[in-house]
């Protein structure tokens, strides 16, 4: 068997057998293809005559190429196809396994201060149908910790005003239950009574409508973030994952365990939530920087 065509046995494996998203088996089969394409060019056709120095030799022509953490993540998706072909029995011995991608420094998340966060909420108009759709967005991002991809894709059903809880689907198609706080309730309801009737064309059931009556889009939900902070001028870099960081930074500050908001925001590990105690271990270094008679 090639290592083409063990590329795509496991990238049907992936599809079919572990459901990863479309956007995680498309940028794995980018990665998968890629590092084929490197093997074939030079001159390997089967995954049973690499070798590690040649593993290693496709990191080092990775890194020449692009960022150290794309190289990176491509490195583990080539990994993670000889794992695949050992444990097919492809090949006999994982070679790609002690290879391991060079630290990059641990990047911190830029967060707001939970005085930025409500700024950035409530200078959010609520006089049109439009406004009142992007409060709500607002609220349901921060409220609940979620990925803006996750909040896109509720349907109205899934906030039935009974609920005080919301279930969301994150990546992987894992499914978790996160608290609806009241800010966000209210906000919901708002738009529910006074916004979405306004929107919808009877085209979707999704909860956030753009103003043709169709499921907001991943692009104009962030647009509406960075609208809201060029509004109130915060002087931060945002992201698409800004109100998420702030979430779980501030749930941290306030005492909430590591293992709880792990659970809150989808992670699969532990370890991917811990960066936030970094952040916030920095911020009681501030503090103690400038309030500590002997700093």
């Amino acid at each position: 068997m090639t290592a083409e065509d063990i590329a795509q046995t496991w990238l049907n494996h992936l599809a079919v057998e572990r459901g990863v998203s479309a956007n995680t088996l498309s940028n794995y089969r980018r990665d998968v293809r890629r590092y084929v394409g490197w093997l074939q060019d030079n001159g390997v056709v089967d995954l049973q005559s690499v070798t590690r120095p040649m593993v290693e030799a496709y990191l080092k022509d990775l890194r020449s190429k692009m960022a150290a953490s794309s190289a990176n993540r491509a490195l583990i998706v080539a990994r993670g196809l000889h794992k695949f072909a050992v444990a097919e029995g492809v090949v006999d011995v994982d070679v790609a396994a002690e290879v391991a991608p060079p630290t990059t420094g641990q990047h911190l998340p830029e967060t707001l201060s939970v005085d930025e966060v409500s700024r950035l909420i409530e200078a959010t108009p609520t006089e049109t149908p439009v406004d009142v759709r992007d409060r709500a967005l607002l609220e349901m991002l921060y409220g609940t910790g979620a990925r803006i991809s996750e909040v896109i894709s509720l349907n109205v059903d899934d906030v039935s005003s009974a609920q005080e809880v919301i279930r969301l689907r994150g990546k992987g198609n894992k499914e978790r239950i996160v608290p609806m706080g009241s800010h966000a309730r209210q906000a919901i309801d708002a738009y529910l009574v006074r916004a979405r009737p306004a929107l919808n064309k009877g085209k979707t059931p999704a909860l956030f409508l753009n103003t043709r009556g169709g499921a907001l889009s991943r692009q104009s939900a962030w647009a509406v973030l960075k609208t809201a902070a060029q509004r109130v001028e915060l002087g931060k870099s945002i992201s698409p994952h800004t109100l998420r960081h702030s979430f779980a930074t501030h749930l941290l500050e306030g005492g909430a365990d590591v293992r709880t908001v792990q659970e809150l925001l989808g992670h699969s590990s532990v370890t991917t939530t811990q960066i936030y105690t970094h952040v916030t271990a920095d911020s009681l270094r501030e503090v103690w920087r400038t309030a500590h008679p002997r700093a």
